[in-house]
């Protein structure tokens, strides 16, 4: 079993994903996009498994940030070089387990997810 969960070590979210991580005793990876980084081969790929649309975060600060233009012109392209160059952009945790790709923290999903991890404890 492998999964790595990627976000900002700083937003709630995130904080509230790891509480329930350690509670449920599951072992994971952290990936801060602000520490280890973003590349654009590792944005195609969550963009291939996920969609763009999926993946921008437009109740988050970043995007609100944005000029009106900005967000009316908003495309494939646009949206992977900005979520690149704001990674704060995306929507979060970003969570691959097995190859599968979930964006979001909810507990009820998470319980889904590592059913047999969480029925075996």
């Amino acid at each position: 079993m492998k999964t790595t969960a990627y976000g900002i070590k700083n937003c709630d979210t995130i904080k509230k994903m790891k509480k329930w991580f350690e509670a449920e005793n599951i072992e994971y990876q952290f990936h801060d996009y602000r520490v280890e980084g973003l590349d654009l081969e590792m944005l195609e790929a969550f963009e291939a498994a996920l969609g763009w649309e999926a993946m921008v975060n437009k109740r988050g600060t970043t995007y609100r940030q944005l000029s009106d233009e900005q967000k009316d012109g908003l495309n494939r392209d646009t949206a992977i070089s900005l979520m690149l160059e704001f990674p704060a952009m995306i929507k979060r945790p970003l969570l691959v387990h097995n190859e599968s790709h979930y964006l979001g923290f909810k507990p009820a999903q998470y319980q889904e997810i590592f059913a047999s991890h969480v029925a075996a404890k």
